[in-house]
């Protein structure tokens, strides 16, 4: 029996058949549109884009903003609060990492980025002191979930930002603004010193002018005679600054490590509701030997072997992601958010044991499989791992 006279024992069958044959007769032809759906995604969701440096803006002694344009005078449409992937070679390594986009989504002929130098900071670095004018690079298109949701969110925010977790608040605050958007925004910017603050003119500048736009600074180490708010971000400082009304807004943060932690408790003792904070990602924590559950048997400075299956062996540390160390010896796993949540890294783990911290959103049939994402995994041992998209540079064993 053929596959026709089985679908002809469907029931239905018949009339879509003639359904369809009226159609062809009397619908539109749309066949000249064929492939029009996939260039329409193409254009808003690019797997990759180029980009080159059409501006180098110096915003403070340890940050700059790099203004990325399309070659081709394209960049596809974000939302406040999103990032890029920047994908950079240097000292022979490929590697990437995330970057919030700064500029408002409405300026839509440029990306800006705002890198801030960092303790051994290998790609801020790079960008800091090595990037010029007219350099060019490739990047994700824009993504990420930390942006403004008009539906669940309300009108009446509170911005948490300590020193470059700026960035994706500066595009929410100069959109609202420009747009004259119907939202009330409160910035609490936590800063080193006054000389670290980003932006600070322009964020002192649009408070003066706006009247739905308030920033409160703090300074954790301040100079000899400041005058203005020290110390922390505190439910004390927050209940002061915002008034009465605490309960009815909606809490984004965006900050070091950290901060997180120390925020939420305070934001728990105003009596704020999870479902009313917003946190960014975090990318791989600054010493994971003092996280949580990280095992006191396994040193700091341990070296383990790990293989990939019908490839090769390199030599890593146990506390740096297995990411960064496949990227150190040639080895490039396709990556986006390099902090445990957008699951393109997810590689099956065959042997041997990884350490993931707080936050790592694994798919629990990953849990059940054995997959595990190498921008937020630490080899304990040695391992053995399946590689299925990665790409390969330098000299093969």
């Amino acid at each position: 029996m053929s596959l026709k006279d089985v679908l002809k024992d469907i029931e239905g069958y018949q009339e879509i058949g003639e359904e369809i044959a009226v159609l062809k007769k009397y619908g539109t032809d749309h066949s000249s549109q064929r492939g029009q759906v996939r260039k329409i995604i193409d254009l808003l969701h690019p797997g990759k884009l180029k980009l080159h440096v059409s501006e180098i803006i110096r915003e403070t002694g340890s940050t700059k903003t790099f203004r990325m344009v399309s070659p081709d005078g394209y960049l596809p449409p974000f939302q406040a609060g999103q990032y890029i992937n920047l994908v950079v070679e240097t000292g022979g390594i490929v590697t990437s990492r995330d970057y919030s986009i700064s500029s408002a989504p409405s300026q839509t002929a440029f990306y800006d980025i705002t890198v801030r130098q960092i303790g051994e900071g290998f790609v801020s670095d790079y960008l800091l002191n090595d990037v010029k004018v007219g350099d060019e690079f490739q990047s994700s298109s824009p993504a990420g979930n930390f942006y403004y949701n008009p539906l669940i969110h309300g009108n009446d925010l509170v911005f948490l930002a300590g020193g470059s977790g700026i960035t994706p608040f500066m595009s929410m605050i100069r959109e609202t603004l420009s747009r004259g958007l119907d939202r009330r925004i409160h910035l609490i910017y936590g800063s080193l010193t006054p000389d670290d603050v980003i932006f600070g003119q322009e964020l002192e500048n649009l408070s003066r002018n706006h009247p739905n736009f308030n920033r409160t600074l703090v300074i954790s180490n301040p100079p000899e005679g400041y005058t203005g708010r020290r110390g922390f971000i505190t439910a004390d400082l927050m209940k002061e600054t915002l008034g009465e009304d605490i309960s009815g807004k909606t809490y984004f943060i965006c900050g070091p490590e950290a901060m997180y932690t120390f925020c939420e408790k305070e934001l728990y003792r105003l009596g704020i509701s999870r479902k009313k904070i917003r946190t960014e990602m975090y990318g791989p924590p600054k010493d994971v030997s003092e996280q949580p559950g990280w095992p006191a048997s396994v040193g700091r400075d341990a070296i383990v072997t790990v293989s990939i299956k019908n490839g090769k062996s390199v030599q890593v540390r146990t506390t740096e992601p297995l990411m960064n160390s496949l990227e150190r010896n040639g080895i490039v796993i396709p990556s986006l958010c390099r902090s445990g949540e957008c699951s393109l890294c997810r590689t099956k783990l065959l042997k041997g044991r990884v350490f993931q911290p707080e936050g790592v959103r694994l798919r629990a049939s990953d849990r059940k499989f054995g997959y595990i994402h190498p921008c937020m995994a630490y080899p304990l041992s040695d391992l053995e791992i399946q590689l299925s998209n990665a790409e390969f540079s330098g000299s093969q064993d």
